[in-house]
């Protein structure tokens, strides 16, 4: 198949899924400035789900074959359960167009072979997308060409930072970056929860555990030191914070950390 060169400064995206991840992507491209509405486009018949995209002033069309056909670059994210049903539906018409796939835990050979052609792109991102402050990585198809992995890596790195990584790092992806923030909310309702236990009014413990979390992150990706150098620099001997982390320790707050990863990235791999 002859790779057709995606014209960048007029590409058109289509989403194929119109649900929660397709409209934090939308929402942060939008927001960001790196495309218009007017050159996005989707379907969706349920009514609340085409009122969140024309909300954004996307274009809503009447079916995923307008989507398809009005698109340079396709972007399936539905449900993994039925990612190989909606791409065989729509494989006559992807012929010479650049495929993106966000759906959790399918490979790149499938979504290939169901497709047809090679010229597709993998995409793990998170729901942080709609704040700007997605983590996102991507994988090349065989026929992706570099210039095709810049375009994509623009198009998410316009709502958070994105990488670059081989395939088979997926499956973990999906259980730290992926579910991850998931086990942060979980993190910051505790953090409020102590607060509120200690005697502090709800709306301030959980604005002050929110902003503590969100500073420490920015700690750790600005200040180039180690987790463990950081934690160490505010743990006095003898000091409040060392019996705070003494409690996690004793009610092993690492080690369930790393098994929710671990599960996580192992259901991904159950799902492919």
């Amino acid at each position: 198949m002859e790779i057709i060169p995606i014209p960048t400064d007029t590409y058109t995206v289509g989403f194929i899924g119109a649900g929660k991840m397709a409209e934090s992507i939308v929402r942060g491209v939008v927001s960001s400035g790196v495309l218009p509405p007017s050159r996005i486009y989707t379907a969706h018949s349920n009514p609340a789900r085409r009122a969140a995209f024309e909300s954004l002033s996307v274009t809503l069309l009447p079916s995923n074959d307008d989507v398809v056909g009005q698109s340079n670059v396709v972007v399936f994210s539905v449900k993994p359960q039925v990612v190989k049903d909606a791409v065989l539906k729509l494989k006559p018409l992807l012929s010479n167009k650049l495929l993106v796939s966000v759906a959790a835990g399918i490979k790149l050979k499938d979504l290939q072979e169901w497709a047809g052609h090679d010229r597709f792109i993998r995409v793990m991102p998170n729901t942080p997308a709609a704040v700007g402050q997605a983590a996102s990585v991507m994988s090349l198809g065989a026929a992706a060409t570099e210039e095709d992995g810049t375009l994509i890596a623009k198009l998410f790195g316009s709502v958070g930072k994105i990488w670059k990584s081989d395939e088979k790092y997926f499956d973990a992806i999906t259980g730290l970056s992926g579910s991850g923030p998931a086990y942060v909310y979980l993190a910051i309702e505790a953090l409020a929860d102590g607060g509120v236990a200690a005697g502090l009014p709800r709306d301030l413990a959980l604005s002050l555990a929110s902003q503590t979390v969100l500073g420490a992150a920015s700690m750790v990706t600005q200040s180039g030191k180690h987790p463990g150098q950081l934690k160490d620099d505010v743990t006095s001997p003898g000091g409040t914070t060392i019996s705070g982390v003494h409690e996690l320790e004793k009610g092993g707050f690492r080690g369930t950390l790393m098994n929710a990863v671990v599960a996580a990235a192992k259901r991904s791999k159950e799902l492919s």
